[in-house]
């Protein structure tokens, strides 16, 4: 290459520098201004539900004097009601303070994604997660149930189930900042897993762990091949509902088969 085509390609790129600097100067002024409409917003949102909670509570105290207040009042109930989910929706996108289990485990990271191409991406992440996780955990169930019988095997599968539920918790609690409504039994069981898969990783090797063992292997193929099944069947369901607009981008495949998602299928 010539000295000729050097100074060209780099007077070429010292303008596409210059340009890059006004597009990234830009982006700085926009974010600003983003930041200060979530804290405008934030707040408007925070004063709106403390006088709907006000006028809650002097709906409440006020007695009808006829029909038709009656109706008003009830009318005025169901809007309040709404509104409230409204405001759920409106501040999943916004940034928030951290649960306190997020807290202990990330610090006051904002964790709001503020796109909707970025809250399922990160939803879709998950169920991806939990299926492969699942059939890793199931081959581990397998091979230790029937092949290898070594205490070390063991304590890898129970570290396994360990890491795979706090994963979980940690994924669901950002989930939950991000507007999915999932149910807290299913975000409860998962602590609990987590809990008892630290008991089995942390149990002495003995009589008593060797006639429990299989049991619990047996358990852990089961439940892995109904999580497997139930993936499948479950994920096909919420496709069908959020094409109907009936369910939200960011509602998982957990146990409990909801009338709604039944009747999205048939």
């Amino acid at each position: 290459m010539s000295l000729q085509s050097c100074i060209v390609d780099w007077g070429e790129l010292d303008k596409e520098f210059h340009e890059l600097q006004e597009t990234h100067k830009i982006y700085r002024q926009k974010l600003d201004e983003v930041t200060h409409l979530q804290t405008i917003c934030a707040n408007s949102i925070k004063k709106h539900k403390k006088r709907l909670a006000d006028l809650r509570q002097n709906l409440l105290r006020s007695n009808p004097s006829t029909v038709e207040h009656t109706r008003l009042l009830q009318t005025v109930n169901d809007h309040i009601k709404e509104r409230n989910h409204v405001f759920f929706d409106m501040e999943a996108y916004l940034p928030k303070n951290n649960g306190l289990y997020l807290k202990l485990v990330l610090g006051n990271v904002n964790v709001t994604l503020l796109s909707n191409q970025a809250k399922f991406a990160y939803k879709d992440e998950y169920e991806k997660f939990k299926l492969y996780l699942t059939i890793i955990l199931l081959l581990c169930a397998v091979s230790c149930m029937f092949f290898l019988n070594y205490r070390v095997t063991d304590e890898i599968f129970n570290f396994l189930l360990v890491w795979y539920y706090c994963t979980l918790t940690i994924r669901e609690s950002i989930l939950i900042s991000n507007g999915s409504r999932i149910k807290g039994w299913w975000v409860t069981h998962h602590y609990i897993s987590t809990f008892l898969s630290g008991v089995m990783l942390t149990w002495p090797n003995g009589l008593v762990y060797q006639l429990f063992r299989n049991q619990f292997l047996a358990f852990s193929i089961f439940q892995s091949c109904v999580q497997f099944l139930q993936y499948y069947y479950q994920s096909g369901c919420l496709y069908r509902l959020r094409a109907l607009g009936e369910r939200n981008h960011l509602d998982l495949t957990v146990g409990g088969y909801l009338p709604t998602r039944l009747s999205g299928c048939l």
